[in-house]
């Protein structure tokens, strides 16, 4: 079977290795008769899959002891809520970085909890890059302060961290988390969708300090608590199990793979193909980030009008390629290179920038 050259920003590709695993073990899952979304949560199979998952994202990811790993629904957008909900104390505010639509999403979200402010944004220059912490105003009652630390839509990434804040770093690391080693120390909390480095929709991994575990209010509702998800080992109602048994799947292999630095090299040798197309295009390919905050995860450029847009974009998708439109919002092209795509189709989408500009 011809497979797409994908490179939707997500739902994403996923590893054809992990596919194909899911295939063998679909009907019949370690002899039991029934495939992993037939299991009950409850099932001495899944809680070993749940446990498996939470023991690999720890050794992969090496997340310290003081920190619970969740399995949770509703994907970022539902954090937006939950991390204010959780953490932001009373009588105090919230601090958040803007850097993108997700961001802004964030904040407007925070906001209907409790006092959220900007700390920084990059709006004015329209999300071409990320600010310096130099010009961070983080008010002195701050609870957090929230990042977002890939922005797929305009393409640019935090390369560095905020260090020695005042108050615990919160970030939304949906679209770049197992991409790159992290110190988590640096962290209070990370959260992350899983359908574009981590498997299919479905389940949100959050990654938490147990001292923030604290904050929690016992009159949250029990699902939006994360004291109650902690407690039970993400198990208080029905998990999103195929998907969480996806993600054990795609950490299975990245591990196989060498782990998260092996994966950093990889994405890097990718993106450096695709940046070094538009960069020697002779601005025939104009990319939106700034060369310092450029993505390595997202590859965003426009081309000199709308008709030669569509043009490539249309060739693109006859030439087998899925996924190049920008988003909605700001148009152009997108390229998204998130761990599972494979290197040769990079090579495949470079030589085709180039043979378009070639003839164009």
């Amino acid at each position: 079977m011809k497979r797409a050259l994908n490179f939707n920003a997500g739902p994403a590709a996923l590893p054809e290795a992990v596919l194909a695993k899911a295939e063998k073990e679909m009907m019949n899952y370690r002899s039991s008769g029934m495939g992993v979304m037939e299991l009950s949560h409850r099932s001495k199979e899944f809680e070993d899959i749940n446990e498996q998952t939470m023991n690999l994202m720890r050794s992969l990811l090496s997340i310290p002891d003081d920190y619970e790993i969740l399995f949770l629904q509703g994907g970022a957008s539902l954090q937006f809520t939950m991390v204010p909900m959780n953490l932001l104390e009373e009588g105090s505010s919230a601090s958040y970085v803007l850097t993108g639509t997700w961001a802004e999403k964030a904040l407007k979200e925070a906001q209907k909890i409790g006092n959220a402010v900007i700390a920084a944004s990059s709006k004015d220059v329209n999300y071409r890059s990320i600010p310096s912490t130099s010009k961070f105003d983080i008010p002195d009652d701050s609870s957090y302060l929230h990042i977002t630390t890939n922005n797929t839509i305009y393409g640019t990434q935090w390369h560095s961290f905020p260090e020695s804040l005042p108050t615990p770093l919160v970030a939304d690391m949906s679209s770049d988390i197992l991409s790159r080693p992290l110190n988590l120390s640096s962290f209070g909390l990370i959260y992350a969708g899983a359908q574009k480095n981590l498997g299919p929709s479905g389940v949100t991994v959050v990654i938490i300090h147990k001292d923030l575990l604290k904050r929690s209010k016992t009159g949250l509702p029990s699902m939006l608590n994360y004291q109650v998800q902690a407690a039970s080992k993400s198990l208080y109602n029905t998990p999103p199990t195929l998907s969480i048994y996806f993600l054990k799947l795609v950490l299975e292999w990245a591990e196989a793979l060498g782990g998260v630095k092996q994966l950093e090299m990889m994405n890097k040798e990718k993106a450096a193909l695709l940046y070094d197309a538009i960069d020697r295009s002779d601005g025939f390919y104009k990319g939106h980030a700034e060369k310092p905050s450029r993505s390595l995860m997202n590859i965003t450029f426009t081309l000199a009008n709308e008709d030669l847009t569509s043009a490539f974009l249309q060739e693109a998708e006859e030439s087998g390629f899925i996924g190049l439109a920008g988003h909605r919002s700001v148009g152009g092209c997108r390229a998204s290179t998130y761990n599972a795509v494979p290197f040769e189709n990079v090579e495949k989408l470079a030589d085709f920038m180039n043979r378009f500009r070639n003839r164009n």
